[in-house]
């Protein structure tokens, strides 16, 4: 005799319902970030298909997001990271990291390998912080790359 199984759901689908499920709660990415021991980065990067991650991750939220045995494999998954829908996002928040790259990149790269010779910097061993800087004329966000220098190698 066959079973039949259900079919695996899509990152697509499994982010969708994360997304639904964490409005409808009033859930933060700081509150989900907590329960799974990660930064608020990270986590919303996880969560939104762009990282993979670990059996206990997922099972730190499994509950508060209602997410099935299925639905935490597909996020234990290796996801194509960096897959925009469109080349040049259309987002106002992340349009202007991409406008800051294009005006400031060239920049920082010269810069940073005055600093630390040729090379790029890691974005595997790779941490981001997002917080709030007090100001009189309106609140900044301060955002923090830090990523281990590779240098080139010769060969």
């Amino acid at each position: 005799m066959t079973t039949m199984t259900e079919p695996m759901p899509t990152l697509e689908q499994v982010v969708t319902k994360i997304e639904s499920v964490k409005v409808s709660k009033g859930l933060t990415w700081a509150e989900l970030a907590e329960k799974m021991g990660q930064s608020p980065v990270w986590v919303a990067a996880a969560l939104s298909g762009q990282c993979s991650m670990s059996a206990d991750d997922c099972a730190s939220v499994k509950e508060v997001l209602e997410l099935s045995d299925a639905e935490c494999k597909v996020l234990q998954g290796y996801p194509y990271r960096g897959s925009l829908t469109q080349t040049v996002p259309s987002d106002p928040f992340v349009y202007r990291f991409y406008e800051i790259m294009q005006v400031y990149g060239m920049a920082m790269k010269e810069v940073a390998q005055e600093e630390f010779g040729d090379g790029i910097m890691s974005a595997i061993d790779f941490s981001i912080d997002v917080d709030r800087e007090p100001d009189p004329k309106g609140d900044r966000v301060k955002i923090t790359f830090s990523g281990k220098f590779l240098p080139y190698k010769k060969f």
